[in-house]
Formats: C-alpha cells, structure tokens, sequence
C-alpha cells in the first residue's frame, strides 16, 4: 500500500500494511465508509461459523460471551469501566431512552442539520423545547436553562467535527448534560466517552462490525436514565429473568441493554480485535493523509470542500450528481444533499485517491 501513514520506514507501518492485506480485498474503489465500512476476512469467518453453530443446534453460549468481549472492547477504545456501557442495537433506540428521562419543556441543544437519529427522538416527545444552530456556534449558544446539548462528534454530511472540549465547558457552567454521538468517529478518532454524561455509537461504519450493534456509555449514577426498554437481558441474573417483571436489574449499565442480535456481535468481536491490533492512531494518521491528498487534489482541480479540517470525510458541494457516474466507474461514494462525500478508511491507498480525481478531473 501507498500513500498511508507517514514515516514508510517504521516497523508499525509494515505491520498496518500486512494486516490490512490480509483482511480485505475490495473489488472495486470504496471511498464510502460513511455510510458502511467494509467487513474484514476475520469478520466474514466469524460470522459464517456462527451461523453454522446456530444451524447446527449447537449451544449459543458462546454467542453470548461475545456480547461481553464486545462490550469490553468498546470500553477500552472508549476509555471509561465496563459497567458503564450499555449494548443496544441503534442509535436512535438510545436517543428515545434518554429523551424520555428529560421532564416536559426541557430544553434541547442541537446543531443544525445533524443526522436524525440524534435529533428525532427528541422532536416526537412533543413536550421538550429542540432548539438548533450552526455547528460552529453550539458551545456558545449553551444557556441558562438548557437541559441537554446533543450533536454528532463528527458530521455525516461533510465530516466537520465538533469542538467537543469547548462544549463540555459550556455545559458544566450552565449544569447541562451532553449526549455525543461518535458513530462518525470511533475507529479513527480517540473516543472521549468518559469526558460526556453520554456517548453513543453504531459499530457498521469505522468500527468495521456487521449491523445491528450499538454502545451508549451512561455515567456511573445513570444519569437519571430510567430503563424503560428494560427486558430480560437487563436483570442482574438474565436467565432468571425470563419470566414475569425483572425483580433485580443489573447494577451497571447493562440494565439499558436490549436484546443482542447475537450474529452482529459474533462478527464484530473479530472487528474489534483487528482494530485494537491496529491502534486507532495509526488508523488516524492513515486516514487523514488519504483525506488531505484528496483536498490537494480538488484545489487542484478548481474545487472547494466543505471546510473539515482533522477529518477522513471529504464533502464537495455541486458534485454529488457525479455519484451514478462513479458508480459506473466502479467508485463507490455517496451523494448527500448534492455533494459529493468521500469518506477514507484503512483499507484504501493513494491509487483509490487518484483514480477518484481521475474521474471527476474528466466528468465536468
């Protein structure tokens, strides 16, 4: 591989090379894991032998254990105690179990045009105040009587991070909480979890995990969360859970968990531990280098991104018209509100940059 970490010299860098080869082998040019990562070797054999185990009516005990391996890798790539991460399926799920701990007329802080899984729950209650402003502006529009402030660590649409260090000041100052979504983030960007009242994320994009799977890590009191999804997997002893209302539930986080989709959790233990053999920052440093030869490129072509600076999504506006276009060149993107979004990920090399400015410098 080209065009990835700096320093070509090191050991660490032979050793991304090697690993990555070994784990994925595309078939066309994926500059989309913004919208899903792709799934490495290791994940695909998890996966086909759990299926296996569960065709052949083997015990599902250790499908189970891979639910707590799961949790207790996000953990350390989330950098808070097991206990305090709850497993789930989406986003939105938990987004509606922490609306629904804000008394009526609370006020929510939003950023505009965040990705609605963050934002819906919210608006459906029907009874909070969602207030919403630029991005750019989130920390400073915190005030007196703002309950919660929820935005998305890194953008969807065009990557743009957010000031999560400034944030946190203003809401300690004005007693709020926040609620951050690394969904965008974890797997390429460190994960500040223990730094939020809450922190969630998906695992299908930069954690390279099949659907299905969600973390929310909650604060060691709960953060008056009530567990008003709680079902038998919730209960301190879940197989003596099963039946009738759970009389003890867990005393970690686990009282917010729902149902594990048990398939989704065999394959992204196997995610997890090619990321932790990795180490997010070499990830980091790959990704950026591949974003900032993209940029250089579109300069060079007469096109300005959405201004993302420390990011691996590059979005152009005007150009998301082009996205059928590249398909057909065998380049996969994705068009968002017109623009074109390239998202960089460890399995792509300067060669998938360059074919990527390649098409565009002849599409118009």
């Amino acid at each position: 591989m080209d065009g990835g970490i700096p320093d070509p010299q090191s050991g660490p860098m032979e050793n991304f090379e090697n690993l990555v080869r070994a784990e994925f082998a595309p078939e066309n040019t994926y500059l989309n894991t913004a919208s899903n990562g792709l799934l490495p070797e290791r994940t695909v054999a998890a996966l086909q032998d759990a299926a296996r185990l569960r065709a052949e009516g083997r015990s599902l005990d250790p499908l189970f254990a891979d639910v707590e391996t799961c949790r207790a890798a996000y953990a350390r790539l989330a950098g808070v105690p097991v206990e305090r991460v709850a497993a789930g399926a989406t986003v939105a799920l938990f987004t509606a179990l922490i609306a629904a701990s804000l008394p009526s007329g609370a006020e929510v802080l939003t950023a505009e045009g965040d990705f609605s899984s963050v934002l819906n729950p919210f608006h459906t209650r029907g009874d909070l105040k969602v207030r919403a402003v630029p991005l750019e502006g989130l920390a400073e529009s915190v005030r007196p009587g703002t309950a919660l402030i929820a935005v998305s660590a890194a953008q969807s649409a065009d990557g743009r991070i957010a000031d999560l260090a400034a944030l946190r000041e203003a809401a300690r100052a004005h007693g709020a909480r926040t609620y951050v979504d690394f969904s965008q983030a974890a797997g390429w960007l460190p994960v500040t979890a223990g730094e939020h009242d809450y922190a969630v994320t998906i695992t299908f994009k930069w954690l390279l995990g099949p659907h299905g799977v969600a973390f929310l890590v909650v604060p060691e009191d709960f953060g008056d969360l009530a567990p008003v999804q709680a079902g038998w997997v919730a209960g301190e002893n879940p197989w003596d859970s099963c039946y009738g209302p759970v009389t003890e539930l867990a005393r970690s986080a686990r009282r917010f968990d729902s149902s594990p989709a048990l398939f989704g959790y065999a394959g992204l233990r196997a995610s997890l531990e090619l990321l932790e053999e990795i180490g997010v920052d070499a990830v980091r440093a790959h990704d950026l280098a591949l974003a900032d030869r993209f940029r250089a490129g579109l300069a060079d072509l007469g096109h300005s991104p959405v201004p993302a600076p420390g990011s691996p999504i590059v979005s152009v506006p005007g150009l998301g018209r082009l996205q059928p276009r590249l398909a057909e060149a065998g380049i996969q993107v994705s068009n968002r509100a017109g623009n074109l979004r390239a998202s960089f990920h460890l399995y792509n090399t300067a060669a998938d940059v360059d074919r990527l400015l390649d098409v565009l410098s002849t599409s118009g």
